[in-house]
C-alpha cells in the first residue's frame, strides 16, 4: 500500500491556482472539558512546545495536565466565548475574508484567501488537502505570528511537512517567516494605541506583554526574544516614548521552569504597590483576540493591578479587522506573492499547456 494519498483528477493544460493560507495557533470547538482535553493533548505533544524528554511528559501530560486542566481551563474560555465561537477562530476567519476583499480590490480576484490552525479545526492538513483537491498548485502561508519562534512558527512549519508527505504531487510554496518590524504592522499597532489615548486619555505607563516561552529557548538560539524587543522598540519609537514610559514583559508562563522576563502579572503588581496609579496594556504577539488577551490579561491582569493599588487599568485590543491592519497585511501578503501576484488570471505558461493539450486532443 502506497503511503501517498490518492491524487486528484488532473487534465492537460489546467490552470495554476494561487491561494494564500492564514495559520493560528487554534482552539478548542467548544468551551467544555472534553473539548478542552483534545486540544490540550494535542497542543502540549507537540515536540516544539514543550521540550522534555517524551516519556517523562507523558506521564505529566496523561495523568496529571490532562486530568486537571480541561476544566480550569474551559471555565476561562466560557468567559470570553461568543456567540459565533471561540473569539480567536472568528477573528482569524474575518481577517480572511478581508484580506480577500483587499485583495479584490486590488484587482486580484483570482487570489483566494483561507485559514487553519495548528491545533484544532480547521486543521492545516484539512486545509492544504481541500486546497488540493480544488485545484490550488500555488499556496503562501502566513503564520499570524509577528514574532518568529520554534514553538510557534517551526511548528507551523513542522505540520505543514508533515502534511506534504502523503502527498505525491507538490505544490510550490512559499511562507512569511515573521514581520516583527513591518512598518504597516508597527504603524497599525501605534494607531490603535494613539485611538486609545484620544477616547481615554493615557495612562502612566504603556506595558507591552508578549506570550512567555521558556528561558532555555533563548539561550539555545532561539530568536523570539530579540524580536518582541524589536517590536516594542519600534512601536515605542513610533509613539514617542521613552524607555522610561513603557515596559516589554512575558505573559502565559507553564510549569516550574524559568520563562522569558520579567513576566506580565508579577510586574503590574509591582508598579501598582511602587505607587503606579495607572497603566495601558497591549498585546503586540497577538493579532487577534483570545483567551490569553481577554481573560488572561483583561480579567486576571487587570485583577492583580487593581488588587494591589493600581486604580486604572486598560486593555488596548488586538488589531484583529482593524482597516489599517488588514492593509499591512495584504501588503505584506503582495510581497511573499511576487511574481505570482502579476500572474492572475491565466499566465503565459497556462496558456501553453492548454494549447499543448488541445493539439494532444487534435490527434487523438
Amino acid at each position: 500500500m502506497s503511503r501517498f494519498l490518492a491524487e486528484p483528477a488532473r487534465q492537460h493544460g489546467q490552470r495554476t491556482h494561487t491561494g494564500v493560507v492564514l495559520v493560528n495557533l487554534g482552539t478548542p470547538d467548544r468551551p467544555d472539558a472534553p473539548s478542552l482535553r483534545r486540544y490540550l493533548k494535542q497542543f502540549l505533544s507537540d515536540d516544539r512546545v514543550v521540550e522534555i524528554p517524551k516519556a517523562i511528559w507523558w506521564c505529566i501530560l496523561n495523568l496529571v495536565i490532562l486530568n486537571v486542566r480541561p476544566k480550569r481551563s474551559a471555565e476561562k474560555y466560557a468567559l470570553v466565548w461568543t456567540d459565533e465561537g471561540s473569539p480567536l477562530r472568528v477573528h482569524t476567519e474575518r481577517q480572511a475574508k478581508l484580506l480577500r476583499g483587499w485583495m479584490v480590490s486590488q484587482g486580484q480576484s483570482d487570489i483566494e484567501v483561507r485559514c487553519a490552525m495548528r491545533y484544532g479545526s480547521p486543521s492545516i492538513g484539512d486545509v492544504l488537502q481541500q486546497m488540493k483537491a480544488d485545484g490550488f498548485t500555488r499556496i503562501v502561508l502566513i503564520p499570524m505570528y509577528p514574532q518568529s519562534a520554534s514553538s510557534s512558527t517551526g511548528s507551523v512549519i513542522d505540520e505543514i511537512a508533515r502534511t506534504l508527505l502523503r502527498w505525491r504531487n507538490l505544490p510550490e510554496l512559499r511562507y512569511l517567516r515573521a514581520f516583527a518590524g513591518d512598518s504597516g504592522y508597527i504603524a497599525a499597532l501605534a494607531a490603535s494605541v494613539r485611538e486609545h489615548w484620544a477616547k481615554n486619555g493615557r495612562a502612566d505607563r504603556l506595558v507591552m506583554s508578549f506570550h512567555g516561552v521558556p528561558q532555555f529557548h533563548l539561550e539555545q538560539g532561539d530568536p523570539y526574544h530579540c524580536e518582541c524587543h524589536k517590536t516594542g522598540r519600534l512601536l515605542a519609537e513610533a509613539l514617542g516614548l521613552t524607555p522610561q514610559q513603557y515596559l516589554v514583559t512575558f505573559q502565559s508562563r507553564f510549569g516550574r521552569a524559568r520563562w522569558l522576563e520579567p513576566y506580565t502579572q508579577p510586574t503590574l503588581e509591582r508598579l501598582a504597590t511602587e505607587g503606579l496609579h495607572s497603566v495601558d496594556v497591549i498585546c503586540p504577539g497577538f493579532v487577534a483576540d483570545c483567551l490569553e488577551t481577554l481573560e488572561e490579561i483583561a480579567v486576571e491582569n487587570r485583577d492583580a493591578f487593581l488588587g494591589k493599588g493600581g486604580r486604572t487599568f486598560n486593555y488596548i485590543p488586538c488589531l484583529n479587522e482593524r482597516a489599517d491592519w488588514i492593509d499591512a497585511l495584504g501588503r505584506m501578503v503582495r510581497r511573499e506573492l511576487g511574481h505570482w501576484w502579476d500572474e492572475s488570471g491565466q499566465t503565459g505558461e497556462d496558456a501553453l499547456q492548454a494549447q499543448r493539450a488541445k493539439a494532444l486532443g487534435a490527434k487523438q
